[in-house]
């Protein structure tokens, strides 16, 4: 299997589909594992390394997910490819830049990825769409109670699993979701839900994860502390408090812009509209912002039963007549997030590009998507 299979679509977890679905893209929740008898990843030989790879590679190719498993050598694979493997969030940028043996273990539907030698020897991960983190929980329980019992982890009684990174003790788990929230964006509260968020102490970063700014209004939230609190914790208090929260914020400021603020709603709708199907040149970032508001129009005809001259516009460059209809339209959109995004563009175009030739593409692609020559 090639990665060119994975390219020309969308992967599960951006299908549009699952509980609070218009404002909770996916799910995941992932773990951080060493193995006992090693030094951690940044004081390991290279030697040390490949007999890691070697050892959890085979593990993890031997688990049974009912999907078939490839695997990716990370360090020998091109720039290109392993920018694809960001982009797809099947890697993070942190696995993606690092040195010396390393590889991921993917499933071919992509709900799950094993870096392997990334920050610390192992870290799993489950995605899902919308906001589905007790069905990760359980998967992502059973893939680490098969793995540890082939392999002994690093684990101490007083501090949990040891991990490379000190905010990773304990559980190890990383829960997070990712949201899109123009409406905070657009009514100005997008400041007051960062200040909570940090006194919170939740993690928000952008679309590709540490080290990356929110593009598209699209942000990852994720829990900071894993020492001392239960896995099962986290997750409840995600799934039960936290993100029912911010959910219902961004319905609040959805309602605002239709009460107070309908005219800066159709402006940016309609400007995304306009440029979106006419322009020769969008940036990665500017397509990304741009489909951001044709979503959330979208969304607001779907689940507050909107009506603006924007939006029925939108609804009718879309063709939206039943249900169903609204549902392709999202999908449709997210496979335009993905499919524009840098790497994603030169796979499927074939060849490399220089950012000029890529933004000239990009434009094509999504003046062709919307009906546009």
């Amino acid at each position: 299997m090639k990665l060119t299979d994975f390219s020309k679509d969308i992967n599960e977890w951006l299908s549009g589909s699952g509980p609070m679905s218009d404002i909770v893209i996916s799910s995941r929740i992932r773990l951080a594992r060493n193995l006992a008898g090693h030094s951690f990843v940044s004081r390991c030989s290279v030697e040390e390394k490949t007999e890691i790879l070697s050892q959890l590679k085979e593990t993890l190719m031997s688990i049974d997910l009912g999907d078939k498993l490839i695997y990716v050598s990370v360090d020998e694979t091109s720039d290109l490819s392993r920018d694809f493997l960001v982009e797809r969030h099947l890697i993070s940028r942190h696995h993606a830049m690092g040195k010396g043996p390393r590889g991921a273990v993917i499933a071919c539907r992509e709900f799950f990825t094993g870096m392997i030698n990334e920050e610390d020897h192992l870290r799993i991960q489950v995605l899902k769409p919308g906001c589905q983190l007790s069905e990760c929980a359980k998967l992502i329980n059973r893939i680490d109670d098969e793995i540890e019992s082939k392999v002994e982890y690093a684990f101490c009684s007083q501090y949990g699993y040891l991990t490379a990174c000190p905010t990773n003790l304990g559980s190890g788990i990383r829960t997070s979701v990712m949201l899109h929230l123009p409406a905070l964006k657009m009514t100005g509260h997008i400041d007051k839900f960062l200040a909570a968020a940090k006194d919170l102490n939740l993690a928000v970063r952008g679309l590709f994860g540490e080290g990356t700014e929110a593009v598209s209004d699209l942000y990852q939230v994720s829990n900071q502390v894993t020492l001392g609190v239960s896995e099962a914790s986290i997750i409840d208090d995600f799934e039960k408090r936290v993100i029912p929260e911010i959910v219902d914020y961004e319905i609040s400021a959805r309602k605002t812009l239709l009460g107070d603020q309908v005219n800066t709603l159709d402006d940016k709708i309609s400007r995304a509209m306009a440029l979106l199907q006419n322009a020769h040149l969008i940036s990665s970032q500017e397509a990304l912002f741009l489909l951001s508001h044709l979503r959330l129009g979208i969304n607001m005809q779907k689940y507050l039963g909107a009506s603006t001259p924007a939006i029925d516009k939108l609804t009718a460059l879309f063709k939206i007549e039943a249900p169903e209809d609204r549902d392709v339209s999202i999908t449709k959109i997210n496979r335009l997030f993905m499919l524009t995004l840098p790497a994603h563009l030169q796979i499927n175009h074939g060849k490399s590009l220089d950012p000029s030739n890529r933004d000239a593409l990009r434009a094509k692609i999504i003046r062709s998507a919307l009906g546009q020559n």
